[in-house]
C-alpha cells in the first residue's frame, strides 16, 4: 500500500505540469493558432517564478511572476503571428529557442539557491483515509488548479457562447469574420491564455517539483504537452488521460531504474519521448493525417485579404 501510494503521488506530481500546459495549448489550437513555443514559455515561467519567489520571499508573487512571464512570451508570439502574419511554425520554434536562452540569463543568479516549496492543502478527516486520502485530499494547490482549469475549459468550449465563437475562429475564420466576430482578437486572447497556463506549469516545476533553478529544467515537457493535445483529439477530457499516461510513463521508468531493471538507463529515460512519437504516428495513421484538428489550425487570417 505504501509503495502504491508513493507511485500514485509521484505520477500526479509528474503529470500536473503536463496537464496545465496542455490545457492552455488546447485552447490556443482550438482558436486556430499553432504555438510550438510552449517549451520556451514554460521555462521562462520557471525562471521568473523562482527568481521572484527568492527576491520577494513570497511563493504567491513567484507564481504571479511566472504567469506574467508566460503571458509576455505569448504576447510576443501573438504579435508576430496575428499582428504581422508571420509563419506560426517558424515563430513558435523561434519562441521556444528564445525562451530557453533568455531563461538562462534570468535564472543565472539563482542557480542552486534553494527555495522552500509550496505546501499541500489537506482536507481534515478525508486526508487521513488510507491510500485515497493522501492521493486525492492532500495535494498542492497546483493539482487542484489543474482540475479546475480542465473543468472550466471543457465547459467554456462546449457550453458558452464565447467558446463557440473561439471554435468557429479555428474552423472557419472567414465565416466568423463575416458574421462580425473579431477573429484576431479572439485568437490573441486564446494565445495569452495558453501562455498563462504554460507559465503556471513552469512555476510548478521550480516552486513545487524541484524548488530551485537549473538551466533546462523543463526537460522537453513543453513538447510533450503539444503531443498530448494531438493525442487528446483537441478534447479537454482526453487531455487528462494523455497527461497522466505520459506522466505515468515518466515515473515508471524512474521506478524501473530503482528496482534494477536490466536496461540501459538512457533508454528508460527516453521512453516518455519515444512513446510520444509512437502515439502521434499511430494517431496520424488512424486519422489519415490528423483530420480531427481544427480546420484552420496554423493558418494565418488577415481580414482585408
Amino acid at each position: 500500500m505504501m509503495l502504491l501510494e508513493a507511485i500514485l503521488l509521484t505520477v500526479i506530481t509528474a503529470s500536473t505540469p503536463l496537464l496545465i500546459a496542455a490545457i492552455g495549448e488546447l485552447v490556443a489550437e482550438r482558436s486556430g493558432v499553432l504555438n510550438l513555443g510552449v517549451e520556451g514559455m514554460m521555462i521562462m515561467g520557471a525562471a521568473a517564478g523562482i527568481a521572484a519567489a527568492i527576491l520577494s520571499g513570497s511563493s504567491v508573487l513567484g507564481v504571479l511572476a511566472a504567469v506574467a512571464a508566460g503571458i509576455a512570451m505569448a504576447a510576443l508570439f501573438g504579435t508576430m503571428t496575428l499582428g504581422l502574419a508571420a509563419n506560426q511554425v517558424a515563430a513558435g520554434m523561434a519562441l521556444a529557442m528564445f525562451g530557453t536562452g533568455l531563461s538562462g540569463v534570468v535564472g543565472a543568479g539563482f542557480v542552486g539557491q534553494p527555495r522552500e516549496g509550496i505546501g499541500k492543502l489537506t482536507l481534515p478527516l478525508l486526508s487521513e483515509i488510507p491510500l485515497l486520502g493522501p492521493v486525492f485530499f492532500a495535494q498542492d494547490p497546483f493539482v487542484y488548479a489543474a482540475f479546475l482549469l480542465l473543468g472550466g475549459v471543457a465547459w467554456f468550449l462546449s457550453r458558452s457562447r464565447a467558446g463557440l465563437v473561439l471554435r468557429a475562429c479555428g474552423e472557419n475564420p472567414a465565416a466568423a469574420h463575416a458574421l462580425g466576430y473579431k477573429v484576431r482578437r479572439t485568437r490573441f486572447a486564446a494565445v495569452l491564455f495558453g501562455g498563462a497556463c504554460a507559465g503556471l506549469a513552469g512555476a510548478y516545476l521550480s516552486l513545487v517539483l524541484t524548488p530551485f533553478w537549473s538551466s533546462g529544467m523543463t526537460g522537453g515537457r513543453g513538447w510533450i504537452a503539444l503531443g498530448i493535445v494531438v493525442f487528446a483529439g483537441w478534447r479537454p477530457s482526453r487531455a487528462l488521460l494523455g497527461a497522466y499516461l505520459f506522466g505515468g510513463i515518466t515515473i515508471l521508468q524512474l521506478h524501473a531504474q530503482a528496482f534494477g531493471v536490466r536496461m540501459p538507463s538512457q533508454f528508460l529515460a527516453a521512453l516518455p519521448y519515444l512513446l510520444t512519437i509512437l502515439v502521434l504516428v499511430l494517431i496520424m495513421r488512424l486519422r489519415r493525417g490528423g483530420g480531427a484538428g481544427p480546420a484552420a489550425l496554423g493558418l494565418n487570417f488577415v481580414p482585408d485579404r
